[in-house]
């Protein structure tokens, strides 16, 4: 017979330490190289051209043995600039030393083949010193892009990846232009925007004023929208002055003042909205910071918040907390998310090393009721059963994890010494 002890020391998801506890590390391992993404590509009849996307799966996704899991969707536009930073900064918050300050979530970065086409919502006549010719005479794709977004990139990625309901959109600059474009004109097909220092003077400042008509009778319930501006402006100007300029050098800034103000005060919109001025970014530089504060905007929610005590001194009340932190995160996704397989996983196991065999029961048979199709689950229950002494059903849940997952070796050996005792 495997004894308790055995058990605890052999698990391969044992307990965490109290810091790492509501994460799992699944690191890829490649002798060669580090990657943080694949490159795919999507045949586009809307804008006749194939389009290449470079697309990034949190670490959970190729974690063997737990539960195939589905994530939101972060579409980045200027995928082929600003992708590896986007990665970098979700991970940390998803991710890493046990963070929730976001979900993990997929990443498609959209990269450009005629970027001036694609990101300006209207047509523009020459405006100097931002319109020039060739960009007034490309100008002008934005509805088509958007088409390609709605009927075909993101039904592809939904058909191919594993992804939730929920997406965002960011963009910079031009792309910040398309996501307040998409907002206004398509609101409902992301959830949430990220307009980053958005090129608003777009077309003589007709865009701007069209934008505003728009917003100022739209019902914006449940969209999120973080802005952000950089500063453009010369040294002897400041926020307060370039108000009063009038020179074409300030129109950008000005542009996104203004935008800023209506939606500051068109509160009947019900928006849940952002906006941060960045003096110490230029208009290159402010996307990592801007990116970085959005996402920790739009995804507060998301961030689980125990003590150092709630976590050494874990019980049902600590439990029950975050039971309710899911129940949340659910209401502001708009779809239900489980308490994630490993976090319970690793309390299960707190419990059983404490004794609690009530409280640890009800914790892994919760997982196999959340995660059914997870090996793991089953392996842990098994854990569970052969800890209380109950052969029969240990040797069942074995069985049921090795059925699931044939690689499950640990569980295979473990079934394998039950069945000769």
């Amino acid at each position: 017979m495997i004894n308790y002890n055995q058990i605890v020391s052999r698990k391969k998801i044992v307990i965490f330490s109290f810091f790492l506890i509501l994460t799992s590390f699944g690191f890829a391992q490649n002798k060669t190289r580090i990657e943080i993404g694949t490159i795919d590509s999507i045949s586009s009849k809307v804008l006749n051209e194939e389009r290449k996307i470079w697309v990034h799966l949190p670490r959970s996704a190729q974690n063997k043995g737990f539960a195939k899991q589905k994530y939101p969707v972060v579409y980045l536009l200027d995928g082929d600039a600003h992708f590896s930073s986007v990665v970098g900064i979700i991970e940390e918050l998803s991710e890493i030393n046990g963070n929730t300050n976001c979900p993990e979530m997929i990443i498609v970065g959209i990269t450009n083949t005629n970027r001036n086409r694609d990101l300006t919502p209207t047509h523009s006549d020459i405006d100097l010193p931002f319109v020039t010719k060739k960009l007034s005479d490309q100008s002008g794709g934005g509805e088509k892009f958007t088409e390609f977004l709605e009927k075909e990139l993101i039904p592809y990625i939904d058909s191919k990846y594993p992804t939730a309901p929920y997406k965002t959109l960011i963009g910079h600059s031009f792309g910040g232009l398309t996501a307040i474009n998409i907002l206004t004109n398509h609101t409902n097909l992301f959830n949430s925007y990220v307009a980053i220092d958005p090129s608003m003077w777009w077309d003589h400042q007709k865009f701007l004023a069209e934008t505003t008509k728009k917003l100022s009778s739209k019902n914006l319930t449940n969209i999120s929208l973080f802005m952000a501006a950089a500063n453009t402006m010369d040294e002897n100007m400041n926020i307060v002055k370039v108000r009063r300029d009038t020179t074409a050098f300030t129109k950008h800034i000005r542009s996104i003042l203004e935008l800023n103000d209506f939606l500051t005060k068109n509160k009947k919109s019900n928006l849940n909205y952002q906006y941060k001025y960045y003096n110490d970014d230029n208009h290159g530089s402010v996307p990592l910071i801007a990116t970085y504060d959005a996402i920790r905007f739009i995804f507060k929610f998301n961030q689980l918040k125990l003590s150092v005590s709630d976590q050494v001194n874990f019980n049902k009340t600590v439990f029950s907390k975050i039971e309710k932190h899911f129940e949340e995160v659910s209401k502001h996704l708009g779809y239900t998310v489980n308490i994630p397989e490993s976090t319970v996983n690793a309390y299960g196991y707190r419990s059983l090393e404490k004794k609690d065999m009530d409280f640890a029961g009800f914790l892994f048979k919760l997982n196999v009721a959340n995660y059914p199709q997870s090996p793991n689950v089953y392996d842990s229950l098994g854990d569970f059963y052969q800890a209380n002494g109950d052969k029969k059903n240990a040797i069942s849940c074995y069985q049921k994890a090795f059925m699931l997952d044939k690689n499950f070796l640990e569980t295979k050996e473990k079934l394998d010494i039950l069945l000769k005792n």
